[in-house]
């Protein structure tokens, strides 16, 4: 399936139900069509052919993520450009890509002007705000037989140069099937996005779809006004990073609002505290896992809200730390060093294959063939599968510390930390040591007004996991370094508390 055959799919059930709402005005699945077609027979106008980059720069927007389909519909390959990244990293994704137009907000004309000269490739530049009504086109479109290139995503460059990830139609319906197996669906759900649709918050939109659902999308990231959402419009479906989860949890409306219309809350993109999914599961109800990359989307493994309870009714605490069981159309495996397969329960690399995994870096091949060596795909994660095929990610394979010859996995000890009443959100990384080589640092941002002495912390660890994990540095900051998509950024830790390194 194309993406626009998603909306396509979701008129054919019924052209007049809501698609898009923002801000209380509706679009329904008809005018969205519509529109779509009319971005497409633009693009043609303007000189865009099958497989050409189209980008779209914008935030959370009905008519840029109408442009997705329209752009679809004419056989280009949408090329989503995350508005939160600096002018430069932007200039560098749209030359690596190959871009020949760019649609955008008139907030980003700005960091348009200062690139565009930079894009020998760049023809069209549409402003959504002051361009697109001279650039729309009247005219029937017919979906063309085009190469199966769906979209590329930026990989973000936190940790070098950006690379392009190519995802194709198979890959996103094979991500779309696996949600509709996965989780509990009604025959209209409505989702609401505030998350960047630029991201999972986007392609989540896809299964939602295909449903005929509608798609309530927050502008900016309001989280009293998600809260009351869920309620006036009935949500069934959402997604969050485990950090703006802990702000709904903190929220002094929480508890109040009615969330009864919740059948799915997902969660991811970053690892969770067991503690506080315990404190979801009771203050807002259905949660959902999803474990994913970039490189795979969403859905290598899955967790329904019903696998947070064993049979009795009460919580499968061992599982909250789990990533789900590999989702059904995903195998999933766990690889040593030299490409051998481990048993059960032993530790080692997450590998992976099936047709969500991507079909490779753009223009890099090099790279693909790193990430795809023994004939599986490496996500760069360390985990181990337990005896009822659950998934556990114990680190991030750059994350793991080394002290004193042992192995520390920074996420147990941020889980530990977690559980402390005075902490919000932290991280854990190891900074060298003339001594351990590497010593364990945990960096916290604690809840609004409390406080904490570190060494009180350094004894709640050393309780729990022994001295070997206990941080031997502990630092407390007002906030945390993120990335767009709220992840904690290690490497800026790293460089502010050791600048040398």
């Amino acid at each position: 399936m194309r993406l626009v055959d998603y909306l396509d799919k979701g008129a054919s059930l019924d052209p007049d139900a809501p698609c898009l709402t923002t801000d209380g005005e509706t679009r329904t699945y008809g005018e969205v069509q519509r529109l779509s077609v009319r971005v497409a027979a633009a693009l043609a106008a303007h000189g865009v052919v099958p497989g050409d980059r189209v980008a779209v720069l914008s935030g959370n927007d009905p008519t840029a993520f109408t442009c997705v389909f329209g752009i679809s519909r004419a056989g280009a390959v949408w090329c989503p450009i995350n508005p939160r990244n600096e002018a430069s990293e932007n200039r560098e994704l749209l030359d690596l890509f190959g871009c020949v137009a760019l649609i955008y907000q008139a907030s980003f004309e700005p960091l348009v002007a200062k690139i565009r000269s930079e894009l020998p490739a760049l023809r069209v530049a549409v402003c959504l705000e002051s361009d697109f009504s001279d650039f729309l086109a009247q005219g029937d479109v017919d979906l063309p037989a085009a190469d199966d290139l769906a979209m590329i995503v930026g990989t973000g460059g936190t940790t070098g140069r950006p690379k392009g990830v190519e995802l194709t139609g198979a890959n996103l319906e094979a991500m779309t099937a696996i949600t509709l197996m996965s989780y509990p669906w009604p025959d209209r759900p409505v989702y609401l996005a505030l998350a960047p649709l630029t991201h999972a918050a986007g392609v989540l939109c896809f299964p939602v779809l295909a449903r005929g659902g509608e798609i309530v999308i927050m502008r900016k990231p309001d989280v009293a006004a998600f809260i009351a959402l869920i309620e006036q419009h009935g949500v069934t479906h959402t997604f969050l990073p485990p950090t703006l989860i802990y702000m709904v949890l903190a929220h002094p409306t929480l508890d109040a609002a009615d969330l009864s219309s919740l059948q799915c809350f997902w969660y991811g993109a970053a690892p969770m505290s067991a503690a506080r999914l315990q404190e979801a599961l009771r203050r807002i109800g259905p949660m959902a896992q999803l474990f994913g990359q970039t490189e795979a989307p969403m859905m290598i493994s899955t967790m329904a809200p019903a696998d947070h309870y064993l049979l009795d009714g009460s919580v499968a605490v061992t599982r909250l730390s789990s990533a789900g069981r590999p989702s059904p159309l995903v195998t999933v495996a766990i690889m040593g060093p030299e490409g051998d397969l481990l048993p059960r329960g032993a530790t080692g690399e997450i590998v992976c294959r099936g047709s969500l995994v991507m079909r490779g870096y753009h223009r890099d091949p090099a790279a693909t063939a790193a990430a795809s060596a023994h004939g599986w795909h490496h996500t760069g994660d360390i985990g181990y599968l337990d005896d009822d095929n659950y998934l556990f990610i114990v680190d991030r394979a750059k994350d793991m510390v080394i002290t004193g010859g042992f192995n520390v996995y920074s996420t147990e000890v941020e889980q530990t930390l977690m559980q402390h009443p005075a902490v919000q959100d932290c991280a854990v990384i190891g900074l060298p040591d003339d001594k351990w080589g590497e010593r364990v640092t945990a960096v916290l941002q604690l809840r609004a007004g409390a406080t904490a002495d570190k060494a009180e912390i350094a004894a709640f660890v050393k309780e729990r996991l022994g001295s070997v994990k206990t941080p031997k540095q502990i630092e407390i900051w007002d906030d945390l370094p993120r990335s767009k998509v709220g992840k904690i950024l290690k490497v800026d830790l790293r460089t502010r508390l050791s600048p040398g390194r």
